[in-house]
Protein backbone atom coordinates (compact mmCIF):
# COMPACT_ATOMS: atom_id res chain seq x y z
CA UNK A 1 0.00 0.00 0.00
CA UNK A 2 1.59 3.56 -1.22
CA UNK A 3 -0.26 5.71 1.34
CA UNK A 4 -1.10 9.76 -0.64
CA UNK A 5 -0.27 12.80 1.30
CA UNK A 6 -3.20 14.83 -0.31
CA UNK A 7 -6.55 13.32 1.32
CA UNK A 8 -8.12 13.43 4.37
CA UNK A 9 -7.38 12.72 7.99
CA UNK A 10 -6.80 9.38 6.62
CA UNK A 11 -4.69 9.52 4.39
CA UNK A 12 -2.43 11.53 6.36
CA UNK A 13 -2.66 9.53 8.97
CA UNK A 14 -1.12 6.90 6.80
CA UNK A 15 1.90 9.24 5.24
CA UNK A 16 2.77 9.70 8.85
CA UNK A 17 2.70 6.32 9.75
CA UNK A 18 4.77 5.88 6.39
CA UNK A 19 7.14 8.52 7.35
CA UNK A 20 7.23 7.10 11.55
CA UNK A 21 8.66 3.60 10.07
CA UNK A 22 10.69 5.23 7.61
CA UNK A 23 12.54 7.21 10.13
CA UNK A 24 12.51 4.41 12.93
CA UNK A 25 14.24 2.45 10.18
CA UNK A 26 16.64 5.19 9.44
CA UNK A 27 17.77 5.29 13.01
CA UNK A 28 18.32 1.68 13.56
CA UNK A 29 19.83 0.75 10.28
CA UNK A 30 21.98 4.14 10.94
CA UNK A 31 22.95 2.72 14.81
CA UNK A 32 24.02 -1.29 13.88
CA UNK A 33 23.94 -1.61 10.16
CA UNK A 34 21.06 -2.79 7.20
CA UNK A 35 21.50 -6.35 7.61
CA UNK A 36 21.71 -6.58 11.79
CA UNK A 37 18.58 -4.96 11.72
CA UNK A 38 15.39 -7.15 11.49
CA UNK A 39 12.00 -5.30 10.29
CA UNK A 40 10.48 -6.54 13.42
CA UNK A 41 12.77 -4.24 15.23
CA UNK A 42 11.91 -1.57 12.98
CA UNK A 43 7.68 -2.41 13.37
CA UNK A 44 8.84 -1.99 17.17
CA UNK A 45 10.83 1.35 17.14
CA UNK A 46 7.87 2.22 14.78
CA UNK A 47 5.22 0.89 17.43
CA UNK A 48 3.39 -1.15 14.76
CA UNK A 49 3.01 -4.82 14.15
CA UNK A 50 4.98 -6.41 11.35
CA UNK A 51 2.02 -6.70 9.11
CA UNK A 52 1.12 -3.29 9.36
CA UNK A 53 4.99 -2.29 8.53
CA UNK A 54 4.64 -4.78 4.89
CA UNK A 55 0.82 -2.88 4.41
CA UNK A 56 3.51 0.39 3.92
CA UNK A 57 6.63 -1.81 2.62
CA UNK A 58 6.73 -4.78 0.91
CA UNK A 59 10.13 -5.53 1.53
CA UNK A 60 13.42 -3.64 4.57
CA UNK A 61 14.94 -2.74 1.44
CA UNK A 62 12.06 -0.91 0.30
CA UNK A 63 12.10 1.21 3.82
CA UNK A 64 15.26 2.53 2.73
CA UNK A 65 14.90 3.02 -0.91
CA UNK A 66 11.22 4.05 -1.63
CA UNK A 67 10.50 7.57 -2.52
CA UNK A 68 8.49 9.69 -0.05
CA UNK A 69 4.80 9.13 -1.27
CA UNK A 70 4.91 12.92 -1.82
CA UNK A 71 7.64 13.00 -4.37
CA UNK A 72 5.73 13.07 -7.14
CA UNK A 73 3.91 16.34 -6.91
CA UNK A 74 7.63 17.37 -5.71
CA UNK A 75 8.61 17.26 -9.05
CA UNK A 76 5.15 17.79 -10.91
CA UNK A 77 5.29 21.15 -9.44
CA UNK A 78 8.85 21.58 -10.33
CA UNK A 79 7.97 20.88 -13.97
CA UNK A 80 4.89 22.93 -13.95
CA UNK A 81 7.04 26.32 -12.37
CA UNK A 82 9.28 26.17 -15.59
CA UNK A 83 8.18 29.30 -18.18
CA UNK A 84 7.14 28.46 -21.30
CA UNK A 85 10.02 29.20 -24.09
CA UNK A 86 12.35 28.54 -21.35
CA UNK A 87 15.57 26.23 -23.09
CA UNK A 88 15.15 22.72 -22.59
CA UNK A 89 18.24 22.32 -21.36
CA UNK A 90 17.58 24.92 -18.79
CA UNK A 91 14.39 23.64 -17.86
CA UNK A 92 15.94 19.73 -16.80
CA UNK A 93 18.85 21.26 -15.55
CA UNK A 94 16.58 23.32 -12.39
CA UNK A 95 13.80 20.47 -12.43
CA UNK A 96 17.06 17.94 -11.87
CA UNK A 97 18.52 19.79 -9.43
CA UNK A 98 15.23 21.32 -7.76
CA UNK A 99 14.32 17.30 -7.58
CA UNK A 100 17.52 16.77 -5.65
CA UNK A 101 17.57 19.51 -3.09
CA UNK A 102 14.07 18.04 -2.11
CA UNK A 103 15.79 15.19 -1.67
CA UNK A 104 18.69 16.30 0.69
CA UNK A 105 17.54 14.56 3.78
CA UNK A 106 17.75 10.99 2.85
CA UNK A 107 20.26 10.97 0.18
CA UNK A 108 23.08 11.33 2.23
CA UNK A 109 21.52 8.32 4.35
CA UNK A 110 20.82 6.29 0.92
CA UNK A 111 23.95 6.38 -0.40
CA UNK A 112 26.14 5.16 3.30
CA UNK A 113 24.00 2.56 3.77
CA UNK A 114 24.35 0.93 0.17
CA UNK A 115 27.82 1.72 1.18
CA UNK A 116 28.13 -0.72 4.38
CA UNK A 117 25.71 -2.71 2.75
CA UNK A 118 26.36 -5.44 -0.17
CA UNK A 119 22.72 -6.92 -0.13
CA UNK A 120 21.19 -3.18 -0.03
CA UNK A 121 23.72 -2.33 -3.04
CA UNK A 122 22.29 -5.12 -4.69
CA UNK A 123 19.15 -4.15 -5.00
CA UNK A 124 17.56 -3.48 -8.13
CA UNK A 125 14.11 -1.29 -7.22
CA UNK A 126 13.56 0.91 -9.63
CA UNK A 127 13.24 4.41 -7.62
CA UNK A 128 13.25 6.99 -9.87
CA UNK A 129 10.78 5.24 -12.61
CA UNK A 130 7.77 7.11 -12.44
CA UNK A 131 9.91 10.66 -12.03
CA UNK A 132 11.90 9.82 -15.24
CA UNK A 133 8.23 9.13 -17.21
CA UNK A 134 7.08 12.56 -15.90
CA UNK A 135 9.95 14.34 -16.84
CA UNK A 136 9.80 12.79 -20.32
CA UNK A 137 6.25 13.07 -21.33
CA UNK A 138 6.87 16.94 -19.94
CA UNK A 139 9.95 17.58 -21.79
CA UNK A 140 8.10 16.03 -25.38
CA UNK A 141 5.19 18.73 -24.38
CA UNK A 142 7.63 21.23 -23.95
CA UNK A 143 9.69 21.29 -26.69
CA UNK A 144 7.43 19.39 -29.48
CA UNK A 145 8.91 18.85 -33.00
CA UNK A 146 12.33 17.56 -32.48
CA UNK A 147 11.36 13.79 -30.56
CA UNK A 148 15.57 12.80 -30.91
CA UNK A 149 17.03 16.35 -29.94
CA UNK A 150 14.20 15.97 -26.78
CA UNK A 151 14.89 12.21 -25.88
CA UNK A 152 19.07 12.73 -26.27
CA UNK A 153 18.83 15.84 -23.90
CA UNK A 154 16.30 14.67 -21.32
CA UNK A 155 18.67 11.26 -20.85
CA UNK A 156 21.40 13.56 -20.99
CA UNK A 157 20.35 15.55 -17.57
CA UNK A 158 19.35 11.97 -16.52
CA UNK A 159 22.98 10.84 -17.00
CA UNK A 160 24.69 14.62 -15.78
CA UNK A 161 22.75 13.89 -12.24
CA UNK A 162 23.55 10.05 -12.27
CA UNK A 163 27.20 10.77 -12.96
CA UNK A 164 27.35 13.62 -9.98
CA UNK A 165 25.65 10.70 -8.10
CA UNK A 166 28.54 8.25 -8.48
CA UNK A 167 31.68 11.08 -8.11
CA UNK A 168 29.86 12.11 -4.77
CA UNK A 169 30.29 10.77 -1.35
CA UNK A 170 28.45 11.23 1.50
CA UNK A 171 30.93 12.29 3.51
CA UNK A 172 31.38 15.13 1.65
CA UNK A 173 27.68 16.47 2.66
CA UNK A 174 24.80 17.13 0.33
CA UNK A 175 25.98 20.36 -1.03
CA UNK A 176 28.95 18.66 -2.55
CA UNK A 177 26.59 16.41 -4.36
CA UNK A 178 24.92 19.52 -5.83
CA UNK A 179 27.85 21.48 -6.38
CA UNK A 180 29.43 18.45 -8.62
CA UNK A 181 25.48 18.08 -10.37
CA UNK A 182 26.04 21.35 -11.31
CA UNK A 183 29.34 21.40 -12.80
CA UNK A 184 27.95 18.43 -14.65
CA UNK A 185 25.29 20.20 -16.56
CA UNK A 186 27.32 22.93 -16.58
CA UNK A 187 29.71 21.09 -18.85
CA UNK A 188 27.41 18.98 -21.13
CA UNK A 189 25.32 22.36 -21.71
CA UNK A 190 28.56 24.17 -22.87
CA UNK A 191 29.85 20.68 -24.73
CA UNK A 192 32.10 18.06 -24.42
CA UNK A 193 34.34 20.31 -26.82
CA UNK A 194 34.13 23.60 -24.98
CA UNK A 195 36.49 22.12 -21.85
Amino acid sequence: MTPRGNGGLRERKKLQTWRTIRTAAFELIGERGFEAVSVEEIAAAANVSRSTLFNYFPTKEAIVLDPDPEEPEVWRALLRARPGGEPLWASLREVQLGYLGSMADRLVIQKRLKAASPKLAESTREMGAQFHADVREWAHGHAPGDPVATTLMVNTAFSALSTAYALWSPEDGFERLRAVAQECFDRVGKGFDAG
